[in-house]
């Protein structure tokens, strides 16, 4: 099989940078060893998507792009919560995505390399029993233990750097190959009667004393602190023993909360997950290495391509086994900070990118750039970059060359880049006279799509009010982009956790729900278009037509009484 582009690995970071690529027209597959794709976030395992955010508790944060497309696209369908259900949404936007293959239960055994640069991998596919050759110009790796930059001699970093390795103040004074755990969830059910659970004798015992730093008085579902591993079990070598150990502690723990906890009587236990969540492995050396300077200090670099924004969260090595500490320790970022290009890839082999977990930052750092909403953002970056690598005949260093262009692609895609702006020269809606009664309305092409330290950028318009583009010249408009507020100060992940969507909304409440064009040409009507039922932030649109003015009104928001815009393009 012969592509332009192969990612392996179809966790959040691998479907992005997958379907980034495809959309720019680069013939691509992606591979997963897995019936299903989300990684962390499959029905295999259902842990909620967490980012910059933090749960809805940082304003303006979430992150967007392909990440918030299918958030919201999942929101629409799957509003009771259900990771199968999610697992069918990210099985269409690769599916049905044109230019992409998607190879599901297919495990890559091997890659092969010639002069630095990776030529194939061979694969085999459990469910049709066929061995594959699998040729690219482009790879990308996405497995979350950098399994193929290993495998193509890339080198690569693991465990905990002493403090004096980066200068970074709150790494240990000694260094060690301790790694954080893996992780098992369950889900318990109310059944409505009394029930009870008697614990295999296999199950490990726990007292309260066991539990004292680990919050467990939420019954229906529990506990990312539920690990093991990272000390002298090593996350992939011990992977298969890990996970005994795991179930082994989780019928250990749901016996003690049926024991203790009267509230659990009519609970039983109705799922656990057999493949555990990895947290940490091994981490690329790139031409890059982020730390907690850069994270603390949120220092940008002219190559941001993403960026991050939860806590430093350093679990403990060995999880519950050290039942005497903190099952985790948080450091501030003080807020959100750059993610540079030259994290995502190594010079010694030049056509192959990391994402996910597995990009170049220390043991520190890598507390904050591990989660899945930050990988997600990362992975459209490298969907983007190998766009960018085809069209300059080039490789991953030579992208560099071309970052400005990178970074633009990216924020017309609307991803989000601290501290860049839209200074795409081909958008002429920059160009335009803005008329409105809206007194915001010059904020739609100011080159911001979200307020953040620079300002509010959003335009709040109410139903009877217009925003109108007059261009400086007659122009045949290809594309219009629109980009409206979806509220990206709260969450919109699906979770097993009953707190954390109690803490949600439904839906976006100022997000536009129907929306009208009409574009003008010499005061004529020559196009127009009504939307009743959007449900995304990012709307692309394309009239080619010529035209002279572009009115845009928002008729209807999902709830609240005016809709929020942020910015309007045009091609």
């Amino acid at each position: 099989m012969k592509f332009e582009f192969a990612v392996i690995g179809g966790g959040i970071s691998g479907v992005c940078a997958a379907v980034a690529a495809a959309r720019h027209g680069v013939k691509t597959v992606l591979i997963q060893d897995r019936p299903v794709l989300g990684g962390n976030a499959s029905s295999e395992i259902r842990m909620h998507i967490c980012g910059a955010d933090r749960h809805g508790s940082v304003e303006e944060a979430r992150e967007t792009g392909i990440t918030e497309e299918l958030q919201i696209k999942n929101r629409v369908r799957n509003p009771q919560h259900s990771f199968s259900v999610q697992d069918s949404v990210l099985w269409e936007m690769t599916e049905f995505q044109d230019n992409l293959t998607l190879l599901l239960n297919t495990t890559v055994t091997d890659v092969k390399t010639e002069n630095g640069k990776i030529t194939a991998v061979s694969a085999y596919q459990m469910t049709t029993e066929k061995r594959l050759d699998i040729q690219a110009d482009y790879f990308a790796d996405c497995t979350g233990d950098a399994t193929i930059a290993a495998k193509a001699g890339v080198p690569f970093m693991s465990g905990t750097e002493s403090r004096d390795v980066f200068g970074e103040e709150n790494a240990p004074e000694i260094g060690s190959d301790c790694t954080m755990g893996s992780s098992v969830m369950f889900m318990a059910k109310d059944t409505g009667k009394s029930c009870h659970f008697v614990a295999p004798d296999w199950a490990y015992k726990f007292t309260e004393e066991d539990l004292k730093y680990r919050e467990h008085s939420y019954i229906e579902s529990g506990y990312w602190w539920i690990e093991y591993g990272g000390d002298k079990l090593n996350i992939i070598d011990d992977a298969e023993k890990i996970r005994d150990e795991l179930i082994k502690i989780v019928f250990g723990i749901w016996a003690h909360i049926k024991n203790t906890d009267k509230k659990a009587e009519n609970y039983a236990l109705d799922w656990f997950n057999f493949l555990p969540g990895k947290r940490e492995s091994r981490r690329i050396k790139g031409e890059y290495i982020l730390t907690e300077k850069d994270v603390c200090k949120i220092k940008s670099h002219f190559d941001d391509i993403a960026y991050g924004g939860w806590k430093m969260d350093v679990h403990v090595p060995g999880g519950i086994k050290a039942s005497d500490k903190e099952p985790t320790t948080y450091y501030e970022t003080n807020g959100i900070y750059g993610i540079p290009y030259r994290c995502l890839y190594s010079e010694s082999c030049p056509n192959l990118w990391v994402g996910g977990r597995a990009i170049s930052v220390s043991h520190m750092a890598y507390g904050s750039t591990r989660v899945m909403g930050t990988c997600g953002v990362i992975g459209q970056a490298i969907g983007c970059a190998v766009s960018a690598a085809k069209k300059y005949s080039t490789n991953n260093g030579g992208v560099i060359e071309h970052i400005e262009e990178l970074q633009q692609t990216l924020l017309k895609e609307d991803c989000y880049i601290p501290g860049v702006r839209n200074e795409d020269p081909l958008d002429f809606a920059k160009k335009c006279k803005i008329v409105s009664e809206n007194k915001d309305a010059a904020c739609v092409i100011d080159g911001y799509s979200r307020n953040d330290k620079s300002g509010k950028h959003r335009c709040d318009l109410a139903p009877e009010e217009s925003i109108e583009l007059i261009f400086p010249e007659k122009r045949k408009v290809n594309e219009i982009l629109l980009k409206f507020d979806s509220d990206l100060s709260h969450e919109l992940t699906i979770t097993i956790s009953e707190y954390i969507k109690s803490r949600q909304q439904d839906f976006p409440p100022s997000l536009a729900k129907q929306f009208e064009l009409v574009g003008l040409s010499d005061g004529k009507e020559v196009y127009r278009v009504t939307e009743n039922d959007n449900f995304l932030r990012l709307r692309s649109l394309n009239p080619n037509i010529e035209m002279d003015t572009l009115r845009i009104r928002i008729i209807k928001s999902y709830k609240n009484e005016r809709a929020g815009l942020y910015e309007i393009r045009l091609y």
